[in-house]
């Protein structure tokens, strides 16, 4: 190892001596050159990078045995010089910062030689080329500097407005959770259900089958339940037929007259029942009724009479027991008709209504409604019960056309007998069922005082109230001292007052009734003016004779007309004429003071002068209503 060292290093010294002059030399100009070519690019720093790697390379090649030592040694030496001065020089300019060179900066001839190379110049265009750049950015830098603060205030309002709505947001983000662990524990739910309706599916299966089965049970019900309405529809038209035959023959065997000694058919038990009931035997009547029953024929008036026997026998309550059991068994309409009618009063009203909710076609029924409202069942009838009453023989009677009340009766008789009765009730209720006949009405009088209001009632009543205007509480105008003969009870008080300044509106008007049921309330509608006209032309027609007084008092030769003057706001105009009827002259009146209608101005004469050759004055008066009196004639005494 002595050896090699000590060769190595004869040899590097050999080298030195033979190379390394030129090769210093050689390294500073190239590091001199690339101080002057600066300003283009750091020449230096590339040459000392080349040089290095070179020694490198050199080196390693050395080591390697891959060149002669000998003949690589002064490449090595040159290459290692080269980098260490031009690396050298870099390294200066780095620490001088020596933008155009270190040389150039010591040497001013230096500099004046790059300028006139141009080197300097064209970094001096690229410096001002640069600096236009920069001018421009920075004119943009501007320019985004004014986005940025108008941007920086919007952003600002936002946070404000972000800010004013931060507690709605955290309300929403508390809403939020609040929904989100809800949907949480649904969705638990949701899963356990789907759960649950995996369990079920087989049991919804065998529901759809049994469901299918039933429904095929269904239609064929349906089919059997078709065969069977047919089979009623004809079953139906046989008993009308069958209550036809009856009828005719419960008529031939009432001609014939006496009891059938071994009866089979449902006429010849009705009119066995018939005979023992007039001939007072009730036993065999009852019997044979409830024979004619077991039949189940739909026939209204065997039953009316049944009825009518039981009541008398054994009383309501017999005879509700007895058609109770008889509707228990039967299918025919009128055995639960009449079974009904032996309840009391408002329960058998009840009732009636039901049935003929439920059976509005069937037409007997509306003759027994009428009863429960007529005179005979009540005593004395409100407007209301005549109505019902009207309207239940309206629809009763309606059936008779076309011969539709006969299916419900086997005596026909009995028939003609309630239609006779319902006509002759409908003839007596007259047109009770036109609801503009009977209102109540207002009758306004006018005082100095103010306005007395009477009302007329179309019946009875047992309390009266009135209310000012559309809407408000009523008032009920009281009772008076006597009693009223129809009702037993005290008379209400048909007036009330109002005040005299009361403005043109509506009265509405309202009353009980003997049965305490309320009537109305009735819209009347009040005009002050148009009262006081009508009821000021009311008396003077009424007291037409009082218009003009001749002579009166003793004052000849002066005619009055003070009746005409105190009644003056109903008139228009007053013509008259003297010793005929020319009426040529008129008497001008005051007018009217609605305030104080009735008195007369202290400036006006109620008179004026005739001579003593008039014997007679004619006068027609023009009422503001457009209407004339007849041409009055009042002769001078």
């Amino acid at each position: 190892m002595s050896e090699i060292a000590t060769g190595t290093t004869s040899l590097l010294r050999a080298s030195l001596s033979r190379t390394g002059k030129w090769a210093a030399s050689f390294a500073f100009i190239s590091g001199a050159i690339g101080d002057v070519l600066n300003p283009l690019g750091p020449f230096a720093a590339y040459i000392a990078l080349v040089a290095a790697v070179a020694a490198i390379i050199i080196a390693i090649a050395m080591v390697l045995r891959l060149v002669l030592a000998a003949k690589a040694m002064p490449a090595l030496i040159f290459a290692t010089s080269a980098a260490a001065i031009a690396g050298g020089v870099y390294g200066i300019q780095q620490q001088t910062n020596s933008q155009n060179g270190v040389i150039a900066n010591l040497v001013p001839a230096v500099a004046e030689l790059q300028q006139s190379l141009g080197i300097v110049s064209q970094k001096v265009a690229k410096i001002e080329q640069t600096v236009t750049e920069t001018q421009k950015t920075v004119e943009e830098v501007k320019k985004s500097t004014d986005t940025v603060a108008k941007t920086a205030e919007q952003i600002a309002s936002t946070q404000q407005q972000q800010t004013a709505q931060g507690a709605e947001t955290q309300k929403t983000v508390e809403a939020v959770k609040q929904t989100t662990d809800s949907v949480a524990q649904k969705a638990e739910q949701i899963a356990s259900a789907q759960q649950q309706q995996s369990a079920q599916g087989a049991e919804t299966q065998k529901t759809v089958e049994a469901v299918k089965q039933t429904t095929d049970s269904l239609a064929a019900g349906q089919q059997q339940q078709q065969a069977q309405a047919e089979k009623l529809q004809a079953t139906t038209e046989q008993i009308a037929a069958s209550i036809d035959t009856i009828a005719k023959g419960f008529a031939q065997l009432s001609a014939q007259g006496g009891a059938i000694a071994d009866p089979r058919r449902p006429d010849e038990f009705y009119h066995n029942a018939r005979v023992y009931e007039l001939a007072g035997d009730m036993l065999n009547a009852r019997r044979s009724y409830l024979a004619f029953a077991g039949f189940d024929v739909d026939a209204i008036d065997p039953y009316t009479r049944f009825a009518t026997l039981l009541r008398v026998q054994d009383g309501k309550a017999g005879a509700r027991e007895v058609f109770g059991t008889l509707a228990e068994k039967a299918k025919a309409p009128s055995i639960k008709l009449v079974h009904l009618l032996q309840f009391d009063d408002a329960q058998r009203l009840d009732k009636l209504n039901a049935f003929i909710a439920a059976n509005p076609d069937y037409a007997p029924a509306y003759f027994l409604l009428a009863q429960e409202f007529s005179e005979d069942r009540l005593g004395s009838q409100t407007l209301a019960d005549k109505r019902s009453e009207a309207q239940a023989l309206t629809k009763f009677v309606a059936y008779e056309k076309d011969g539709g009340l006969l299916k419900y009766f086997v005596d026909q008789t009995q028939l003609a007998d309630w239609l006779d009765r319902s006509r002759s009730r409908l003839a007596a209720l007259g047109d009770v069922l036109d609801p503009s006949r009977f209102v109540p009405t207002l009758t306004p009088m006018r005082s100095n005082a103010g306005w007395s209001m009477t009302i007329s009632l179309p019946e009875p009543a047992t309390a009266i109230s009135w209310r000012l205007g559309d809407s408000g509480p009523f008032t009920d105008t009281g009772l008076m001292a006597t009693n009223d003969q129809r009702t037993g009870k005290p008379m209400p008080n048909p007036s009330f007052e109002l005040p005299d300044s009361t403005a043109a509106t509506t009265i509405a008007i309202k009353y009980l009734d003997i049965r305490g049921r309320e009537t109305g309330p009735f819209d009347i509608r009040f005009d002050p003016d148009g009262a006081l006209q009508q009821e000021n032309k009311q008396i003077l027609d009424q007291f037409w004779t009082s218009w003009i007084a001749f002579d009166s008092g003793g004052n000849r030769g002066l005619v009055y007309f003070t009746q005409m003057l105190s009644y003056r706001c109903a008139i228009k105009a007053v013509h008259y004429s003297l010793n005929g009827s020319a009426l040529d002259k008129e008497i001008r009146m005051p007018p009217c003071d609605a305030k104080d209608p009735y008195a007369i101005p202290s400036d006006y004469q109620p008179y004026f002068k005739v001579k003593d050759d008039v014997k007679s004055m004619a006068v027609q008066v023009t009422y503001t209503d457009g209407t004339k009196s007849p041409v009055r004639e009042y002769k001078r005494q």
